[in-house]
């Protein structure tokens, strides 16, 4: 009898071990101090301040879009972050591209999914420079009652296999499978602020929780 209780033991631990080492430890994608580990326009684009990624102008017009984004690939994983968008004049617009990559014409275009960011596209889930075109629209009595107006709020993006959620300050917003085959479901993470408008969004506590392949969310 001893040994059988010994063995469980044994077991219980072993057990306790696999699944500790079967969960990814997050990944803080922004240190809040430095552009370490994201490469975007630095110079004239995007700035650093109070622990948050700034991008864009409240004084002049944004001339196109801009990105800044991971230097390294990512497939399935969960992204929790928080973004503030303010703006006066134009067109007023952000957002988190995925699975995505850069283009060489024009070289400051990515294209890729986008979980976006601006009146009429919260929460909503856009194919930036590819199909060009919201994929899955969120409820727009829905994100009247979620939305904090020129606020933080918070931002999660699922994404397992062909499977992609979005969910806007804890709430989903968006379920979408893809159906083409040809879609890449890896790429790499960035932050956009679009172009054509007096504009400013800012993004912080970029979390990612990388996902094993046959891992299932509910």
């Amino acid at each position: 009898m001893k040994s059988f209780w010994f063995l469980l033991v044994l077991f219980t631990l072993h057990c306790s071990c696999l699944f500790g080492q079967s969960k990814a430890k997050p990944i803080r994608l922004f240190d809040g101090k430095t552009f370490k580990g994201l490469q975007g326009d630095t110079i004239n684009t995007w700035r650093i301040h109070e622990g948050s990624l700034v991008g864009g102008s409240l004084s002049q017009t944004v001339p196109h879009n801009e990105f800044i984004s991971t230097t390294k690939s990512y497939a399935n994983y969960v992204l929790k972050l928080k973004f503030k968008l303010t703006g006066y004049e134009g067109f007023i617009n952000g957002g988190v591209q995925f699975h995505s990559r850069r283009i060489t014409n024009p070289a400051h275009e990515m294209t890729g999914y986008q979980a976006d960011i601006g009146k009429g596209y919260w929460g909503s889930l856009y194919d930036e420079s590819r199909r060009n075109k919201l994929l899955a629209v969120a409820d727009s009595a829905q994100i009247k009652r979620l939305l904090r107006p020129n606020d933080w709020n918070d931002y999660e993006i699922q994404t397992q296999g062909k499977r992609i959620r979005i969910l806007l300050n804890g709430e989903q917003t968006v379920a979408y499978t893809e159906e083409d085959e040809t879609i890449p479901q890896s790429g790499l993470i960035a932050f956009q602020i679009h172009g054509g408008g007096k504009a400013e969004v800012r993004y912080k506590d970029i979390i990612l929780e990388e996902l094993p392949r046959n891992t299932a969310r509910k």
